[in-house]
């Protein structure tokens, strides 16, 4: 109970100029010492200085002596992405672990490395499947962003072995397992200090209707269907502009994608590379975000319909909910449905340049309609306040514990590679002896018959 030592890790860079899972450890950073807690936020790729309420640190990936002094401070760990494949230290830990899962990287895999040789590409899957499914078995707590994601991971930790009787007599809802914390905005209103697009870019006019792309552009959007209808929609109105806020991604490690250069390209052929499509070729700073949201005339999300979108939370459209910006987006995802439901915006088929054509026409001219979406978009920003999404998360730091089936093995004194081995334990011949020895200890000749004979009625 109470005040806990908190150690924070994420593998993107702290400072100026910060992306999606950064940005979220920095604000958990700040509601879990706001809640009182001692909280150390450290970063495997950089760190700037910067004057913050809680400690800032930086260890880079696999140095597990510098990693030793903060594992051993800490009373929670909180890390997303590939901290427990990179430092033993923490592979080893009998600290209470968090992992938070709120990208499923291996769905990821399935899209970006798709146009990779078939045994890469099975590699690349199947290695991020693997740092999920040690986190899965590791972690004492999880967090992920929507309840689809929810309903999702619960099948993976099932098939894991996590949801045991352990785990469910302690609580059959599973809530202390794991809980929604999506990403979230901040309670501070977005303020414009300058101008960074209309009239400073050049081809983009004061009075022109600016659609922002914020955050970056990856594989598994759909840039291509955008370009087309804006190409489309500036014949008619020579005016309207598209603006991609990010291309190069703040940390070095995340390599430019194919997408980016093959937008460009037909941004390019379609005549509108420089009129009326523009990409930014760095990333706009952390603090310069409201600039961009404040100067937009609406947002626009657009993707392919696969299995990543179906779990995917588009973290770009909390920017747009912060600047109060109404959006058009593409069906099939979280976000769509709660724009559609809350009319916040509008929503179009995948892949169809006449409907997203038809959406931005509506939504860029009709100010009645775009008056209202501002509306309604005023009545659910609140939900997604960060101290108001981080509040499963801070409820468990208070009362932090260990899962019910990990305490089981720290007391006895097994180390988590040991106890990861067993839970993954194929039914071979020598998992089947050990577990006659031990039903025979345990239950008697009676027990063992009993169990054979459901075991080979289960088989046939």
């Amino acid at each position: 109970m109470g005040k806990k030592r908190v150690l924070i890790i994420t593998g993107d860079p702290i400072g100026a100029s910060m992306a999606g899972p950064a940005i979220r450890a920095w604000h958990m950073a700040y509601s879990l010492t706001q809640a009182g807690n001692s909280v150390r936020l450290l970063s495997c790729t950089s760190v700037e200085k910067i004057e913050v309420p809680f400690g800032l640190e930086y260890v880079a990936f696999g140095d597990d002596e510098s990693f030793k002094v903060h594992e051993q401070w800490a009373e929670v760990i909180i890390f997303q992405g590939h901290a427990l494949l990179v430092f033993e230290v923490l592979r080893k830990s009998n600290k209470i672990l968090v992992a938070d899962i709120y990208d499923p990287m291996h769905l990821e895999q399935l899209e970006q490395a798709k146009n990779l040789p078939t045994e890469k590409w099975v590699e690349r899957v199947k290695s991020e499947t693997d740092v999920l499914n040690d986190q899965l078995l590791r972690g004492d707590f999880f967090i992920c962003a929507s309840e689809r994601q929810r309903d999702f991971w619960l099948g993976q930790l099932a098939a894991l072995g996590r949801l045991n009787p352990y785990v469910y007599k302690k609580d059959n809802s599973l809530d202390s397992l794991i809980a929604v914390v999506p990403f979230g905005l901040s309670e501070v209103e977005p303020i414009h200090t300058r101008n960074v697009m209309k009239g400073v870019i050049p081809g983009i006019g004061i009075n022109d209707q600016v659609i922002l792309w914020s955050g970056g552009l990856y594989d598994w959007f759909d840039p291509q269907t955008l370009i087309k209808s804006v190409a489309q929609l500036s014949k008619k109105y020579p005016t309207v502009k598209l603006f991609f806020q990010g291309t190069k991604h703040p940390n070095p490690h995340v390599t430019e994608m194919d997408i980016v250069k093959t937008s460009k390209e037909l941004a390019g052929s379609l005549g509108v590379l420089d009129t009326n499509v523009f990409f930014n070729d760095s990333w706009v700073p952390f603090s310069e975000r409201s600039n961009f949201l404040l100067e937009a005339d609406i947002g626009v999300s657009t993707h392919h319909l696969h299995v990543e979108t179906a779990f995917s939370f588009r973290t770009r459209i909390l920017d747009y909910l912060w600047a109060r910006l109404p959006m058009v987006v593409t069906r099939g995802d979280f976000f769509a449905n709660l724009v559609e439901l809350k009319q916040l915006g509008i929503t179009v088929e995948d892949k169809d340049t006449s409907d997203l054509t038809i959406a931005l026409e509506k939504i860029l001219f009709d100010k009645e309609l775009h008056s209202k979406f501002r509306s309604n978009i005023e009545k659910v920003r609140a939900e997604f306040y960060w101290n108001t999404v981080f509040s499963p998360l801070v409820d468990f730091v208070n009362n932090a514990c260990h899962a019910s089936d990990n305490e089981i093995w720290i007391k006895e004194g097994r180390n988590f590679e040991f106890q990861a081995e067993q839970l993954k334990q194929p039914v071979g011949f020598k998992y089947l002896v050990t577990a006659a020895i031990h039903t025979y200890k345990k239950e008697g000749l009676t027990g063992l018959f009993s169990k054979i004979s459901r075991f080979v009625n289960r088989k046939n």
